[in-house]
């Protein structure tokens, strides 16, 4: 089948020959958006050519790990949207609580061919694993939320951003590319019946089971509209200044892209796409390219190639040595879990980035790396740090665990970095303090911005333990 989404992007799993089926169906589990999505496209495609209609679901299951009810309901958010756009297709759309490999299994007992999309981390690739043990149909899976697909790039766990970096270039031109939506030969609305009402997102989160100790955010609402927009107002706003602001907390000079990446309520490469259009000075565009595809598929490079990509033991074996080497080394401050939890310490730069993601569900990419090396600097054990660091991070963060969330945190500890001088508690792994935040940025204007943004007031004393006062 002819098909205008790359190669590269398309594994086929089970090539029979298509059986007699009602319809094609497309599992959509992580490209949860109707516009510039591969595996949808394909689908369209694929169900043009046997001249039946499409069938799209979505699976909400409960308790997803680390998800609460701050995640599912941007993720509901972002189905409304899908629903909505795929009925302007003329595409069937239903969603269908509990296990999303035994849903989609079931719906593929009537289905002629099996379309999926690609997901990266532990829970997504069994799920993937256990249909297409399960479905004797033709599968084929479609890869939709990075630019270049991973093994495209490399077949192995890169070292660091300088690597892959020239990898991936050399296969940009040909994947930053438009995806233009395939027409719709036959019109599916009517097989998307019985599911749930995921517009209705209060009475659906009424129904399941989940943790609800974070409390949703209003600062940010999910789906490909809100996405879209924020995009829009950051390249009209903010893209201009983005070289010179990207490292400074105190301004707003940020697209806001991670969350909806994500979800998969964007792509990648139409994000990409439009700020190339932009307008934008080469400094600012390159910028923006590094962050938005060299270092977040740097860390889709390794959720693929590492097994282990959530634990402390995949590390850099140099890191771990010697922040075993400075293990038992006197910290100045100790914080337990809950302490970091409440915001509770003697930095009031570190605290108002607890407040921040906390109350909002995002963080500034800048105070989340010295939020991180404090972590390892004021508890007790590396080990120990690593596992807080993960907690909080996955627990607030509206893009919480994430490949990013997991390559994240495992920067603190050196991962894709290299060794520095070696310090007390830090070892050789990279040290940061408030007095280098004071060099390189204005940290008290971006607890203002945090107070003024939730309303609180940030506490905090200053390194020498002396009370702040901060002028806010």
């Amino acid at each position: 089948m002819a098909s205008q989404v790359q190669p590269e992007r398309i594994h086929v799993h089970k090539d029979h020959v298509p059986v007699d089926g009602n319809y094609v169906l497309y599992w959509m589990q992580a490209s949860a958006r109707t516009r510039h999505n591969p595996a949808l496209e394909y689908a369209i495609e694929s169900a043009n050519e046997l001249g039946l209609p499409l069938l799209v679901c979505f699976v909400v299951t409960d308790n997803y790990p680390e998800a609460s009810l701050r995640h599912y309901r941007f993720l509901l958010e972002g189905l409304c949207d899908v629903a909505h756009g795929l009925a302007e297709r003329r595409i069937g759309f239903v969603v269908k609580h509990g296990d999303p490999a035994e849903v989609a299994i079931s719906l593929a007992e009537d289905a002629a061919s099996l379309v999926i999309d690609r997901g990266y981390l532990r829970p997504h690739r069994r799920w993937r694993r256990d249909v297409v043990r399960a479905v004797d149909l033709p599968i084929v899976e479609v890869e939709g939320d990075v630019v270049v697909p991973v093994e495209t790039v490399s077949d192995k766990r890169e070292f660091a951003a300088r690597t892959i970096r020239p990898r991936i270039h050399r296969h940009l031109d040909r994947f930053l590319v438009p995806l233009h939506p395939s027409p719709v030969a036959s019109d599916g609305r009517s097989l998307g019946r019985g599911g749930l009402d995921v517009c209705n997102v209060d009475r659906v989160l009424d129904g399941l089971d989940i943790d609800r100790s974070v409390a949703a955010v209003s600062h940010h609402q999910g789906g490909e509209r809100n996405a879209t927009a924020a995009l829009d107002e950051f390249l009209g706003k903010s893209f201009s200044t983005y070289d010179e602001h990207r490292n400074q907390p105190q301004t707003d000079s940020v697209s806001y892209m991670s969350m909806y990446l994500h979800y998969g309520h964007i792509s990648p490469v139409f994000v990409a796409l439009c700020a190339t259009r932009a307008g934008a000075a080469r400094q600012d565009l390159d910028s923006f390219v590094e962050e938005l595809i060299v270092r977040r598929e740097l860390a889709f490079n390794y959720a693929w190639f590492e097994p282990r990509y959530d634990s402390y033991s995949a590390l850099p074996e140099w890191a771990r040595n010697t922040l075993q080497d400075h293990r038992d080394d006197v910290r100045d401050f100790v914080y337990t879990r809950s302490e970091l939890e409440a915001a509770a310490t003697h930095d009031p730069y570190w605290n108002a980035c607890m407040v921040e993601m906390r109350e909002t569900g995002y963080m500034h990419n800048y105070m989340r790396m010295y939020w991180g090396k404090k972590i390892l600097e004021w508890t007790n054990t590396p080990e120990y740090a690593y596992r807080t660091c993960l907690y909080l991070n996955n627990k607030y963060l509206l893009d919480g665990r994430d490949p990013n969330s997991y390559t994240g945190v495992g920067w603190v500890f050196g991962l894709h970095d290299r060794p520095w001088t070696e310090r007390e508690v830090f070892g050789k792994t990279r040290y940061m303090n408030a007095a280098g935040l004071r060099r390189k940025a204005d940290p008290d204007c971006y607890v203002a911005k945090v107070e003024d943004r939730t309303g609180l007031t940030i506490a905090g004393k200053g390194d020498d333990g002396a009370q702040t006062t901060l002028q806010v």
